[in-house]
């Protein structure tokens, strides 16, 4: 394994290729945009196929029962609907050796969330429903080498969280894995080094989509040793010191304690109500609305992308009706980098709690997520990483957006911390990442956008 991940540190390294240059992605996703049949409508719920409310049942459904459901969720306070999909699904990429450069084979995506239509996407991105074939569409692309992944070198594979203020449980299966074979290459595909993909994700907005960023967060990167021969990769050295010497382990007793406090003591009841029933929210023709500001509504659309397993169909998505801020905040210790990271709880995580980025805000709380940023951006040895617009799943959130903030500050800038806020290396937190259910969807996303 370390030989495996010493090669995905220098494909980290290499920021074009001529395997693929960088602007040649740039021409191939605007010739898909250009030549692909996408249309997105909103409409009536009861003009979509197959979709209709269920009045005994209080849920949104498809006749089939196959897909997911929009159910109402009561937890404390909080009352909204939900996302009920108790599937798990892949999402899973590809790398291969060439021309001595480790490339991932990435997929151009349209989701009928997608702001910009097409994302780039992992090899393989497919609910449990597609790759079963259950709505009668085409069986997904490279599926196979994920079913039989043992024949190959298996860099991660984890269950990981989905986004737990709009799923309830949801988690995919994040997969990596390394072929030694030729792999065909579908028009749809290109290979790209790491490198390539983190600077198109901290250069474009909505450029590489919440998948990938998930499943490359995952590499195992606490397998190389300090004596590693790709250590001169790194120009960052601090965080170079993070991930080969970090020693924060010795913190996790205390993350555990406050985490599993929560579980035992302060976690509230939750239940499903019917959607009709739902304080603060109206079910309408057009869609389920909140009464106050909420961040999001449901919405009714069909769908026609050409290419996709299935070409036509009808489905609720989430619409966002602002930007989330999320941040993650650096520091350096002693030559090490740490993140700020909090333990969070969410009405729909899975087990209840995960650590999370050191802000986390949704759309409702926009104009508060912009004076928290502010108020770090106007300290003078704030350097900012990265500032990007990223989109969230477009398979189920329609035009959702967040800005993703890599902050740096000093350590006398974050002065005394609350007791669920704690400074991790990269280390720590990779490791903590080997296991499902630790950190939750948006700091894994932030931890994706680290250049060396």
């Amino acid at each position: 394994m370390k030989e495996i991940v010493e090669a995905i540190v220098r494909s980290w390294a290499a920021t074009d290729s001529p395997v693929t240059p960088t602007t040649e992605i740039l021409e191939w996703i605007r010739e898909r945009n250009r030549d692909t049949l996408v249309n997105i409508r909103k409409v009536s719920l009861s003009d979509m196929d197959n979709w209709f409310y269920a009045e005994e049942e209080g849920v949104l459904r498809n006749q089939t029962g196959s897909f997911f459901k929009v159910v109402g969720f009561r937890c404390g306070t909080v009352e909204q609907p939900m996302i009920l999909q108790p599937e798990s699904g892949y999402l899973g990429i590809i790398c291969r050796e060439i021309n001595g450069i480790l490339h991932f084979l990435m997929q151009a995506k349209i989701e009928p969330g997608n702001l910009n239509q097409i994302q780039i996407s992992p090899t393989l991105q497919a609910t449990k429903s597609n790759f079963t074939q259950a709505h009668g569409g085409k069986r997904p692309a490279y599926l196979d080498y994920f079913l039989h992944a043992s024949r190959y070198h298996i860099i991660f594979d984890q269950l990981q969280s989905e986004q737990s203020s709009r799923f309830y449980r949801k988690r995919n299966r994040n997969m990596l894995i390394q072929v030694d074979e030729n792999v065909p290459v579908l028009p749809s595909h290109r290979w790209m080094t790491l490198g390539q993909i983190k600077e198109l994700a901290c250069s474009f907005d909505n450029m590489v989509n919440m998948d990938t960023r998930t499943v490359l967060s995952g590499i195992p990167y606490l397998e190389l040793e300090k004596d590693t021969s790709v250590s001169c990769c790194f120009r960052d050295r601090a965080l170079f010191q993070s991930i080969f010497e970090g020693n924060g382990a010795h913190s996790l007793p205390k993350i555990y304690h406050n985490i599993n406090n929560y579980k035992m003591f302060h976690q509230q009841e939750s239940e499903f109500v019917p959607l009709h029933r739902l304080k603060g929210w109206r079910m309408t023709p057009k869609g389920i609305i909140p009464e106050e500001e909420n961040g999001f509504r449901v919405i009714y659309c069909q769908i026609e992308i050409e290419g996709r397993e299935v070409r036509r169909w009808s489905q609720p998505l989430f619409e966002a009706t602002g930007i989330s801020t999320f941040g993650l905040v650096l520091c350096d210790i002693d030559g090490v980098t740490h993140f700020l990271v909090q333990a969070l709880p969410e009405p729909g995580c899975f087990d209840g709690i995960e650590l999370g980025p050191s802000i986390q805000l949704d759309a409702a709380k926009g104009e508060k997520g912009k004076n928290c940023i502010e108020g770090l951006l106007e300290q003078p040895n704030t350097e900012v990483c990265c500032d990007v617009l990223l989109s969230e799943e477009g398979g189920r959130f329609y035009h959702e957006q967040n800005r993703n903030l890599l902050l740096r500050v000093s350590r006398e800038q974050l002065k005394d911390l609350p007791e669920n806020y704690f400074l991790l290396d990269y280390r720590t937190l990779n490791m903590l990442c080997q296991i499902n259910n630790c950190l939750n969807i948006q700091l894994r996303n932030l931890l994706s956008l680290l250049r060396i």
